[in-house]
């Protein structure tokens, strides 16, 4: 092992004689080596690969030499009653990161427990404990470097975010650390990336804002769902389909009254602009003659008991098994049952309950002893082993399924259940939660939270599922915060009001019509973040102090945050929010004044960027890039610069080469300002036609059309900026 520095030999020193005290053994670190730039796995004795599957990494990592001098990160291992990881930090590190999770931004003091659990509006645990698991911690120090600890253990566990030190705690067997160290929390977080993988790049119907509740029925419902929207002129991409669209609860089947042509509906649902997405969960009925269920029981791929026999727990339709996704061929099993499913026009498939959740038990999920008999590259183990990953392995089994069934359409698939690295294989929500203000002020802090740990496509159930009341005013701010962020999406329980836009009277109908074709001007932005983020995992969603990793006064801020790197977004509802320093100028995005509805969340541009934007549309299947609008913020030098990625939309011919990065430039050269088409890369034109442009000057807008390759002049001294 390589020397620490003083400090952290000190920290090193007062650790093991705690420990001592504690009954615990320090135990030795039996290699280190170097995985990455500014990467360092870190192996305890006693640690086998064979033993401890690593479901984290998308490839095993491989030595590249040895621990660099002067590494300032090291993990100390000890075994006792639990395996344990601590890490000495400095007093002055702000620690981020540890997964879905409830409560501030910034962990310092904060304990987690890794145990997946169905946790309704977060009232087990006091919110510590919730759906997903991601043993994984962030520390940005105070000079703005960062480093970040990646624990390769599935079994549960706790860490805790200490003011001197990180600890990770785990009942299972001892697991290897790695660590990353960079020169920015965003660099750290691209190293995640690469150590986990990245998102792939969702279809760009995903990015539209979604209508769901349980359960929309009969299908007649469904569709005057979306005639309402597009009577009324409300965007929306997504009508979602509950378990009551089930012929009891059945997975893969269709109630014969409530929908017996489910194919007719997804059609209808096609040629209005929308796009459909169906619940699925674990959870199979253990009933004779069901075809899923027989044929699951011929392929012997259902999770057992100790005793050799098959497990089964309630769930939705009563007796149920649950496939044993650590196995390749329950996978393949799992994947065949879509084919039939999407060949009905189904876009979009929503794996729930799959912690996998079980009713009327103490755990409420299976038993730990049950048995999962792995294969391939994981052995056979103990639920306690394999349950924090139990969702991933099947929303994984889900996506390879769909697009076995579908090859020449990206799948979109969410889950409510996950592991670290599981941006992979889906995107997710923050579970359910329910329509009260502590709610949605807790929204921001936890997606910003799931950013932070690998997951750039998630966000709440907008409005709050749970709850049998309207609040108008709190659905506005809901709505209007909702609907910028990364995944947009109104949810409600059943038996709870109506909670659609127009179901809280004209004024909210108006504030929300506002807020969603603020997001869908902003669509062609976050289109190109999501890009940014499949090439090398920068969340879509930011805290504010990305802006500026020295300023320690930024490091709490969780009510405003970031979209990439070039739009603030500061809820109505925060107060005393603590802003970067600079110019970061306001912006409007819709003509008139319908922003300035007390609703809205203030938008500010970054000084020195430039921001594409598409025109207002009801849905991604219209063109959005016509005319391209570029907002334009000059900085302290009279610069500026950003990108706009396009492609089709959907499908996989930007692989290929069909897409477009074009990046723009903006200069100025005495009174006037120049923006051009600096480079482009790919085979797909630009947008077409002329280009608009708004340059947003502390005195107003100047705006202006015209060729962006051929370069577009304004000129500062214009009396017309308005």
């Amino acid at each position: 092992m390589k020397a620490c520095p003083p400090r952290a030999l000190f920290c090193a020193f007062l650790f093991v004689v705690s420990s001592l005290f504690a009954g615990e053994t320090p135990v030795a670190i039996k290699t280190s080596a170097r995985i990455g730039d500014g990467i360092v796995e870190f192996v305890p004795a006693g640690y086998d690969r064979l033993k401890t599957p690593s479901l984290a990494l998308v490839a095993e990592p491989r030595a590249l030499g040895e621990m660099p001098n002067g590494w300032r990160v090291s993990p100390m291992f000890f075994s006792g009653e639990k395996n344990r990881a601590r890490v000495a930090v400095g007093a002055d590190t702000s620690l981020y990161g540890t997964g879905e999770v409830t409560g501030p931004l910034l962990r310092n003091g904060k304990t987690v427990e890794l145990w997946n659990t169905d946790n309704f509006n977060y009232r087990d645990a006091e919110g510590l404990r919730l759906y997903q698991t991601h043993p994984w911690v962030l520390g940005v120090r105070a000079d703005g470097s960062a480093f970040g600890l990646l624990f390769d253990t599935t079994w549960r566990g706790r860490i805790t975010a200490a003011h001197h030190m990180v600890e990770m705690e785990s009942d299972g067997p001892p697991f290897r650390v790695i660590v990353i160290d960079r020169e920015s929390p965003l660099a750290v977080l691209r190293g995640l990336g690469e150590l986990t993988g990245t998102m792939p790049l969702p279809p760009r119907w995903a990015l539209g804002f979604q209508q769901c509740r349980y359960s929309y029925f009969p299908d007649a419902r469904a569709r005057q769902i979306a005639d309402e929207f597009r009577s009324r002129k409300i965007p929306c991409d997504v009508i979602w389909f509950d378990i009551d669209y089930m012929n009891g609860f059945r997975i893969f089947t269709f109630n014969s009254e409530r929908y017996p042509h489910p194919d007719e509906t997804n059609s209808y649902l096609h040629a209005h602009g929308f796009h459909s997405v169906w619940m699925i969960d674990p959870g199979v009925k253990a009933e004779p003659g069901y075809a899923v269920y027989d044929s699951g029981e011929r392929a012997d791929v259902f999770v057992k008991k100790p005793d050799g026999s098959e497990y089964h727990g309630e769930v939705w339709p009563g007796t149920c098994a649950f496939p044993d996704f650590t196995r390749p061929e329950t996978r393949a099993w799992w994947g065949s049952l879509y084919k039939d499913f999407v060949a009905k026009g189904v876009d979009g498939v929503w794996n729930d309950m799959n912690e996998p959740a079980v009713f009327n038990t103490t755990l409420k999920s299976m038993p730990p002893d049950n048995q999962h008999r792995g294969g391939g590259d994981l052995p056979p183990g103990p639920h306690a082993e394999y349950h924090n990953v139990f969702g991933m392995l099947m929303s994984r089994a889900t996506r390879e399924g769909i697009l076995a069934a579908r090859p020449d359409k990206r799948p979109f698939v969410l889950t409510r259940s996950t592991y670290l690295g599981g941006q992979r294989y889906a995107a997710t929500w923050t579970g359910d939660n329910a329509a009260t203000w502590e709610y949605l002020c807790a929204s921001v802090p936890m997606s910003l939270t799931l950013g932070l740990s690998g997951q750039p496509f998630s966000g709440p159930d907008i409005g709050g599922y749970a709850g049998k009341y309207n609040d108008p005013d709190l659905f506005g701010h809901w709505i209007a915060v909702g609907a910028l962020l990364p995944f947009s999406r109104a949810h409600a329980e059943t038996g709870s009001p109506n909670k659609e836009p127009w179901e809280f009277g004209g004024q909210i109908e108006n504030v929300a019509r506002t807020a969603l074709d603020r997001r869908y001007r902003l669509l062609p932005y976050y289109y190109t973040l999501f890009h940014e983020s499949a090439q090398d995992g920068a969340p879509v969603m930011r805290p504010v102090f990305f802006a500026d990793p020295k300023d320690p006064k930024l490091r709490a801020e969780d009510r405003a945050f970031l979209l990439g790197g070039d739009l603030l977004v500061i809820p109505r509802w925060a107060r005393d929010v603590k802003l970067p320093a600079g110019t970061w100028r306001d912006v409007a995005l819709l003509d008139g004044n319908t922003e300035n509805d007390g609703y809205q969340c203030a938008l500010k541009i970054r000084p020195g960027a430039i921001v594409p934007l598409g025109k207002v549309v009801q849905n991604t299947t219209e063109k959005s890039l016509d005319p391209l609008t570029l907002l334009v913020s000059l900085d302290a030098t009279g610069s500026a610069a950003g990108a706009l990625y396009d492609d089709a939309g959907d499908g996989f011919d930007f692989k290929k080469g069909d897409y477009s990065l074009a990046h723009f430039t903006a200069q100025l050269d005495g009174n006037r300002v120049t923006i051009k088409l600096a480079s482009r890369e790919g085979n797909r034109p630009p947008p077409a036609g002329q280009t608009a442009v708004q340059l947003v000057t502390d005195s107003g807008v100047l705006n202006a059309t015209g060729d962006i390759s051929a370069g577009i002049t304004l000129d500062l001294s214009s009396p017309h900026a308005e």
